[in-house]
């Protein structure tokens, strides 16, 4: 049975593939469940809503900005351009970083830390956060000094100019970045040093930032002197067509997949909703558990990865409704993005708490605390283990399928409301929206609803 729009004429209804033909990937019941990026949240905050919000609503991790020393200034991308790699940052303290990693433990919660090992500062000289000099090739509180970093000598700048040219992705500057020489073991060994001191202050694992500028058997090499066995995800952006891809990287741990936001803006922004079906098995794209998702990040939220357009909070439900998407289909391992209000892409964070009166919600977006949100963190965590069923996709703008007989999503992208039946794996019986709190009635493999426009109706087995 396809998904039937009643109040559509049969004639317009179209579907991308039918129910039950779609290759079903499977996740294991004790994969992961979701992280959420609490991007540059101080140590305190973070650990005060790993204690009232997070752990109760079973996110498994919180990704974190960098903890080390890095460069004056109110910039968010200040945190990127280290000076060394003391725990002291905008964040707070190492004191502070290790009560916060403790807290958040308690809670049930992991704390991955965003590394940035690729490079140092992009200025030639200064005092970093905590104190310490630097200028350019020169670290001494690491230390490093000039024999340590890349002297590409491919153009007068020493910048990435051409990225079909791995050599020169890999060994020229990011910009203005000092970029450290990964091939010398002293280097390996400094970096793999610097994480197991995050480890030791109990950090369960570490998002690799801008991998895809190290070469994949230099990184492997750094992380064979890593402490134990920690969750690594790498940042390798890769569109496709250049020599560098992210499937290189999967042999230390999981990957970004940033062919997934831009599907999730073709969808969920420009009305193609087609780009969904069956995308985990198209070429190039990662195998689903050796990849990270997300709608949005930091850096896309501000068009540093493919341009200006992105799904985002700005997008108001819509953007829900794609996270609902993300948390609900079995692919990867999903990060949610829990932002500040910015007007440009230069702008820090908000002086206040988000605890704190004019916080979440207001200078502070907060988009995992949102009620939508929560209910679908849920629905991943009861619903993990199981396949994608009934995958269906009508008219352009209704999206369904099941996982199991677990749960079942509903998800109206179009403006209009809509009347409609879809096969299911539920069994029969009155169920609970978990997002919208209506009752729904499932009765002989099919469910019977009204969708709202821009909406989200979600159920599970045991939310009878």
């Amino acid at each position: 049975m396809k998904i039937r729009a009643l109040a559509i004429p049969a004639a317009v209804v179209l579907a991308a593939c039918g129910a039950g033909e779609t290759p079903a990937p499977e996740t294991a019941a004790t994969s992961p469940i979701a992280f959420v990026q609490l991007f540059e949240w101080r140590w305190d905050d973070i650990a005060r809503e790993c204690e009232g919000i997070l752990g109760e609503a079973g996110y498994t991790a919180v990704q974190v900005s960098p903890p080390n020393e890095h460069i004056e200034g109110p910039a968010w991308w200040t945190r990127y351009q280290p000076v060394s790699y003391k725990i002291e940052s905008r964040g707070g303290t190492r004191e502070e970083f290790a009560s916060m990693v403790a807290r958040c433990e308690a809670a049930g919660v992991d704390i991955y830390a965003d590394a940035v090992i690729n490079h140092m500062s992009g200025f030639p000289e200064g005092v970093g956060v905590a104190g310490s000099p630097f200028a350019e090739y020169d670290y001494p509180a690491v230390p490093y000094d000039a024999d340590d970093f890349h002297q590409c000598g491919r153009n007068e700048t020493d910048k990435i100019v051409d990225y079909q040219d791995l050599w020169e992705v890999q060994n020229c500057q990011l910009g203005t970045l000092d970029d450290l020489d990964t091939s010398k073991p002293e280097v390996q060994t400094t970096i793999a040093a610097y994480l197991n001191d995050l480890l030791s202050l109990g950090v369960a694992g570490f998002r690799m930032d801008a991998v895809k500028h190290i070469d994949h058997d230099e990184l492997h090499a750094i992380m064979r002197q890593v402490d134990g066995e920690p969750f690594i995800y790498q940042e390798v952006i890769d569109h496709g067509g250049e020599p560098i891809s992210a499937e290189d990287y999967v042999r230390d741990g999981r990957v970004t997949e940033f062919k997934y936001p831009k599907a999730i803006l073709d969808a969920f922004e420009q009305g193609n909703l087609g780009v969904l079906a069956d995308f985990w098995t198209a070429p190039g794209w990662l195998p689903f558990d050796d990849a990270v998702v997300f709608v949005d990040n930091h850096d896309i939220q501000r068009g540093h990865a493919f341009g200006d357009e992105v799904v985002n909070y700005k997008d108001g439900r819509r953007y829900e409704l794609a996270v609902a998407f993300m948390l609900a289909h079995p692919y990867g391992y999903p990060l949610v993005m829990s932002s500040y209000a910015f007007e440009n892409d230069q702008q820090g964070p908000p002086d206040i708490s988000p605890h704190a009166a004019g916080g979440c919600g207001e200078s502070w977006i907060c988009e995992h605390r949102r009620d939508s949100t929560t209910a679908m963190v849920g629905f991943r965590k009861a619903t993990a283990g199981t396949k994608l069923v009934q995958w269906d996709i009508t008219n352009d703008a209704i999206i369904s399928f099941g996982r199991g007989d677990r749960g079942h999503i509903l998800i109206n992208t179009g403006e209009q409301a809509a009347d409609v039946m879809v096969d299911t794996d539920l069994p029969s019986g009155d169920f609970t929206d978990i997002v919208g709190a209506r009752p729904i009635a499932v009765k002989d493999g099919v469910i019977r609803t009204t969708l709202g426009p821009l909406s989200v109706v979600a159920i599970l087995a045991h939310g009878k």
